[in-house]
């Protein structure tokens, strides 16, 4: 289950390990809180909500092509979740984890990634929280059955964009390589023909750094000490 904010942050930022999980059969479910309606680069729309039904299209086209089982994008506000209600916002993402039932978590660090954008950083918040509290029985028991995910991820970085103040990424535990699925993964982004203008600046820096993607392993249900690895699924039982 990977959780994000905005359409493209499924290819643009977890695109790679969304298509090498398809590849081994795995079921993915890509969460998206909202439409984008805030974005800088508007493609041919007149209006926000134009431009949000523009989106979702695009939203629904990337997934198509990363592989993904299911997909859903939510109504929250673009560029608004840092004033959303917490405790409903998190309700909702622990039914969709109970449901679901994810082996595995995929959002954003709290640093907001590479354009540290706010709402990087609330849905970081919210799929942590909604992590740790779908498997705790006095946390939100209408939102169904209890079930414990068994590993949170965070997205890391090694490179930062040159036009941006850097964030503070958590340093990684797994660096994952996408030379496999590399050109899917920017077909997925192509996807999202709205945001042309930010492909053709990143164009460069994912040409030299967009061979890897890299995750830090931020809880799960068993103590253990912190070491490197290129697998997000190594030792599950994903049978």
């Amino acid at each position: 289950m990977c959780v994000v904010a905005h359409p493209d942050d499924e290819c643009f930022a977890f695109g790679g390990a969304l298509a090498l999980a398809a590849d081994r059969g795995i079921e993915t479910y890509v969460v998206c809180l909202t439409d984008g309606q805030a974005a800088t680069n508007r493609g041919d729309a007149t209006s926000g909500a134009e431009l949000g039904r523009m989106r979702r299209a695009e939203f629904v086209a990337s997934c198509e092509i990363l592989g993904v089982t299911q997909h859903e994008l939510m109504d929250y506000g673009d560029a608004q979740l840092e004033h959303v209600d917490f405790a409903d916002a998190a309700c909702q993402l622990v039914e969709r984890m109970r449901r679901f039932q994810p082996h595995v978590v995929l959002t954003f660090g709290s640093d907001g990634a590479l354009n540290t954008h706010a709402d990087h950083t609330m849905v970081s918040m919210l799929a942590t929280s909604a992590f740790h509290w779908s498997g705790r029985e006095k946390r939100y028991p209408e939102a169904g059955p209890l079930f414990q995910p068994l590993r949170l991820f965070h997205l890391s970085t090694n490179f930062f964009l040159p036009d941006r103040q850097a964030p503070l990424p958590t340093p990684w535990t797994v660096r994952l390589d996408i030379g496999s699925v590399r050109e899917r993964k920017s077909a997925a982004f192509r996807a999202h023909a709205s945001q042309s203008p930010l492909m053709e600046r990143t164009r460069e820096v994912f040409a030299r750094y967009g061979g890897e993607e890299f995750y830090t392993l931020m809880a799960s249900p068993s103590a253990m000490p912190a070491q490197l690895t290129s697998d997000l699924f190594e030792g599950l039982p994903l049978e």
